[in-house]
């Protein structure tokens, strides 16, 4: 009996010498909860900076606008901001489209001839009566289209699958096909990600 204490001793020496090697999960966990602060801290000050904005706005009422955190360039904001007011689109969702579609790009043009900002067709943008080549009325007329959209799938995954595929695919396929439900999957996380 005492041999088998002294060997079961050693043991444990011998492993408290050891260095202790954390596991992969114990390093993603890591990862995960310095992200989680992170993104913690990004939402205190955003929320810090929408309270400072917010007293502003009580002083004087002014145009609606995005975050000074959103990643759109400041002349492009106006249109934006204006856009989510008039359709009741959220800003973010707009954003995350418009960067999907053109990377905000007011000059883009497609391989299939949609154009500007949020990528509309010729024929979508006249239905919508704009001129799809001005940035303003690209992004209203954008906005415009994806509230239809809303309205009428009652899904945000669909509307998005149909604003880049177009109705006609998702109703034939009675859902979602591949591609465009990956690019709807993108456009949301994307939004999700933004503080517009």
């Amino acid at each position: 009996m005492d041999l088998r204490f002294r060997r079961s001793l050693r043991r444990a020496v011998a492993r408290r010498r050891e260095p202790k090697r954390r596991s992969p999960l114990a390093w993603r966990s890591v990862y995960a909860a310095i992200l989680a602060l992170v993104l913690l801290a990004v939402v205190a000050e955003s929320t810090r900076l929408d309270g400072s904005s917010a007293k502003a706005k009580q002083v004087r009422p002014s145009a609606p606008s995005l975050s000074p955190a959103c990643p759109v360039p400041a002349s492009l904001r106006p249109a934006f901001a204006s856009a989510s007011a008039r359709t009741g689109v959220p800003a973010s969702l707009l954003v995350a489209t418009a960067y999907e579609e053109s990377r905000l790009d007011p000059g883009a043009v497609s391989d299939a001839g949609a154009r500007g900002l949020l990528q509309l067709m010729p024929e979508t943008a006249r239905q919508l009566g704009v001129n799809g080549d001005d940035p303003s009325a690209n992004v209203l007329a954008g906005a415009r289209y994806l509230r239809q959209l809303l309205n009428r799938y009652g899904d945000v995954e669909l509307a998005l699958a149909a604003y880049n595929a177009g109705p006609t695919a998702i109703e034939r396929a009675g859902r979602a096909p591949v591609v465009p439900l990956r690019y709807a999957k993108n456009v949301e996380a994307r939004a999700a990600l933004l503080t517009c």
